[in-house]
């Protein structure tokens, strides 16, 4: 996993370090929703809380691909990412390797058969890439919580946030040989929690607790949004949707690019959907899979993951 971990990152790695049909190799930190440390400090602890202490975390890139200012979401996920509810003072241990150096690494170790789920900016994937360009080839597929195709961005009118970060590297991962699928505004956002969720996790143990907990600060941004103290559930859905946890419905094959240029359309994802007047058809050399529909029910079977561990 690639995480920026924020309030919905925390829920996805709870997510993967506690199904029993998820093998969790490692996690890699980058800027975002925070900047990279605290991001990092926050992925440790969230594995600390779900007894996944053997999972390494690496820590990776600090700002965008091309070297600009990153930009940080304190609105949406807290000052500390965690919605006030990070342990500030605890000490993580990180990995005596890079970002990039896992993700390298566990492509060699694995090859052909490691899956990348990536919910932040794109910047540490591009890196990789860079820096060995046969990484695309050993790579069984990449999952990125990203996008938005027939609905709105939550940046701009046209941009999803992890996309909008950093678009270059976003565009560079789009560009490699690999097999993308794209889990992306059209679907998160109608995957829904809400205050009898919170409830059911804050009932459970020390996992649950602390999803119910740092939930409440989530809700509260998202009542801005929709008007109900309820909110998206973005990252966990891109976990569920990468691991097979949750069936796709309507998910086609097409091309995707990145607007990369300065305009108001900076970091929109374009996606080539036209064959759906004809029911999908195949789109020749087209390898990005664009998740537009799922099955219901994933968020139950979640919370319940979550509320029943220890």
């Amino acid at each position: 996993m690639d995480v920026d971990t924020g309030i919905d990152d925390a829920l996805a790695i709870l997510t993967a370090s506690l199904s029993s049909e998820i093998e969790l190799l490692g996690c890699t930190t980058t800027w975002g929703n925070i900047d990279v440390d605290q991001a990092a400090r926050n992925t440790a602890y969230v594995l600390d809380v779900a007894g996944r202490v053997d999972v390494p975390v690496a820590k990776g890139a600090a700002g965008p691909y091309d070297g600009s200012v990153a930009e940080f979401s304190p609105e949406v996920h807290g000052a500390d990412g965690q919605g006030g509810k990070a342990d500030l003072a605890f000490a993580p241990a990180l990995a005596d390797e890079t970002a990039v150096e896992m993700l390298l690494r566990l492509s060699r170790a694995h090859e052909g058969e490691l899956e990348i789920v990536a919910v932040g900016p794109l910047t540490n994937l591009a890196h990789a890439l860079d820096a060995d360009p046969g990484l695309a080839g050993r790579i069984r597929a990449v999952t990125i919580m990203g996008g938005a195709s027939f609905v709105p961005g939550n940046v701009t009118p046209g941009a999803e946030a992890n996309i909008w970060h950093d678009p270059e590297a976003a565009q560079r991962v789009f560009e490699a040989s690999w097999p993308v699928t794209v889990v992306g505004l059209d679907v998160t956002m109608r995957s829904r929690l809400d205050e009898d969720d919170r409830s059911r996790l804050a009932a459970g143990g020390r996992a649950g607790r602390y999803a119910a907990d740092i939930l409440d600060y989530y809700f509260g941004f998202y009542e801005g949004v929709t008007g109900e103290r309820s909110s998206a559930n973005h990252d966990a859905l891109a976990v569920a949707v990468g691991c097979g946890l949750v069936s796709t419905v309507v998910a086609p094959v097409v091309h995707v690019e990145v607007d990369t240029t300065h305009g108001p359309n900076r970091g929109r994802t374009v996606a080539d959907l036209r064959g759906m007047w004809r029911g999908w058809p195949e789109m020749a050399g087209a390898r990005h899979r664009v998740v537009l529909e799922v099955e219901p029910g994933f968020e139950a079977r979640m919370i319940d993951l979550i509320a029943a561990a220890p």
